[in-house]
């Protein structure tokens, strides 16, 4: 029911014919209600409807195009920045642009995806070996293998078998896998066993071998390892759990020059195949053992090892306590580490190294630059200062594990390690060494009195007994300093016991300490 221009209704019926409705409009003010009028039967003022145009399904296009260069040098550019859509002209035709622009859409050919297909296979060579020096061969290569046939050649190049690491490669330590996923992995490893570190054409050049955390792997597998691959060089065993490494050791250890292994059982009698020579060119040599290990006792024979291993250049004993076997009289045996430029011997725990326990390890290492000591609370400043080494750079000897801290008496005669390698040390970490503020104070001192201003870098004073005054003058003078630790500093002032990163921000102490 709607109201005319006079007051009267006018009844409107679905059943009333066009031209009845057409009359009866005539004197309706146009509103919001044309919608409801019927339209004219007259053929002129009928509109042809618009006909739908199909809709054309375009394929997707990559946002790139590879082309080869000079060289054969791959070019990859980004077509949305070289292919711009042509704007019309304001005069143009918009339906004659449409209709063309869907002709062309018509005639557009689909986008090429077999592009990784045709690739020369040194490229794909190339790239993969920015993937396997970044990530690692495993499961890499396992994994670009099965793309297809050009891509399982280029993977299974001998140059890119170098260096393969299997520990943790599927997962993040400390996590399990589903028994399916940890069957497939174990597939994966037996394959690459038999096809990757056996046949001499698929990996010769194999120089590093890293199986952390693994568990499973049998004799056989080192003894198909050692008799394929003759450019093996360092083996990594950390956290793992196998059988047959000391047989393989000394059937071929003559070529190896860098070990790492987990102290356990099944490893204890590696150390002692290493005594007897099985490795007369080994370089590098790390034993450790996990951090929440009940024993950590080592027991070694300092003597045998230098005789076995004269080219040692890092020792490293992580987290165990050795205890030195019988020491024999034969000097033949009394060679030392002429070559030893690295000494770590950190523990979380008590450990049992003395001066002359240390003085045996370093009596002919004079060409020493790293020296960590951390947890070897029995180690004096005198025993430091008998070494022969006389460029000793990094020196770590903090106390943050040994509950026996606080109950130990303040020790003295810093400065004479300090006097030892003021013009050397680059690195200097005494953290919770219950120095006097005295001994504290000469020590730094001589560290100021250093021809160059700019060799120590990072200075670790953490819980330590330092002053104002001694502290000031070593910032002053040191001018390369870029780390400070004082923290748990309590002889400092307020608000400036921290951790100071940057040189600036070790500038901005200086105002504080005056």
């Amino acid at each position: 029911m709607f109201k005319n221009a006079t007051g009267g209704a006018i009844e409107s019926s679905p059943l009333t014919d066009s031209s009845t409705a057409s009359n009866q409009a005539t004197n309706i003010p146009k509103s919001n209600t044309a919608p409801l009028k019927r339209k004219s039967a007259d053929s002129k003022n009928v509109k042809t409807k618009k006909k739908k145009k199909a809709r054309v399904s375009r394929s997707a296009q990559l946002g790139y195009t590879v082309q080869q260069g000079e060289d054969m040098l791959l070019v990859i550019s980004n077509a949305s920045k070289n292919t711009a859509r042509a704007k019309p002209t304001p005069d143009a035709n918009p339906v004659a642009a449409k209709t063309e622009e869907d002709t062309t859409a018509v005639l557009e050919k689909p986008a090429d995806h077999t592009w990784g297909q045709s690739l020369p296979e040194e490229v794909l060579i190339n790239i993969f070996q920015m993937v396997v020096t970044q990530d690692g061969a495993v499961p890499f290569l396992c994994r670009m293998a099965r793309v297809c046939q050009l891509w399982n050649i280029a993977a299974a190049s001998p140059i890119l078998w170098r260096k393969v690491t299997v520990g943790h490669c599927w997962i993040a330590p400390g996590k399990k896998q589903l028994p399916k996923t940890e069957m497939k992995i174990q597939k994966t490893f037996d394959w690459l066993t038999q096809n990757r570190f056996v046949v001499s054409q698929s990996c010769p050049h194999l120089r590093s071998l890293t199986l952390s955390n693994c568990s499973g792997i049998k004799a056989s597998a080192f003894q198909i390892l050692g008799l394929n691959s003759r450019s093996l060089q360092s083996i990594n065993v950390q956290f793992s759990d196998v059988e047959g490494l000391v047989a393989f050791l000394e059937n071929h250890g003559n070529q190896m020059k860098q070990i790492w292994f987990t102290n356990g059982l099944k490893n204890d009698r590696l150390l002692a195949s290493l005594t007897r020579g099985c490795c007369p060119d080994l370089e590098f040599l790390e034993v450790n053992k996990k951090l929440d290990s009940k024993d950590c006792v080592l027991t070694i024979c300092i003597q045998a090892l230098q005789a076995a291993c004269p080219k040692l250049k890092t020792f490293r004993l992580l987290n165990v306590r050795p205890i030195q076997k019988t020491k024999h009289k034969n000097a033949d045996l009394m060679k030392g580490f002429p070559l030893l430029e690295e000494l770590c011997i950190a523990t979380t725990s008590y450990s049992y190294m003395t001066d002359n326990d240390l003085l045996d390890i370093l009596f002919s290492s004079t060409k020493l630059r790293v020296l960590d000591l951390r947890g070897c609370s029995r180690i004096t400043p005198s025993g430091l200062a008998n070494l022969p080494c006389l460029e000793l750079e990094f020196l770590f000897w903090g106390q943050y594990f040994n509950s026996h801290i606080g109950l130990s008496t303040p020790k003295k005669g810093l400065h004479m390690v300090t006097q030892k390698w003021k013009q050397t040390l680059q690195q200097l970490d005494i953290g919770n060494q219950l120095f006097s503020e005295e001994d504290l104070e000469m020590a730094m001192s001589y560290l100021t009195q250093a021809t160059e201003s700019d060799t120590l870098r990072s200075l670790n004073l953490q819980g330590t007994r330092i002053t104002a005054p001694a502290l000031r003058s070593v910032i002053h003078h040191m001018t390369a300093l870029s780390y400070l630790n004082l923290s748990s500093c309590r002889h400092l002032p307020r608000g400036v016991k921290r951790i100071y990163c940057g040189q600036e921000d070790i500038r901005q102490l200086l105002g504080k300490l005056e």
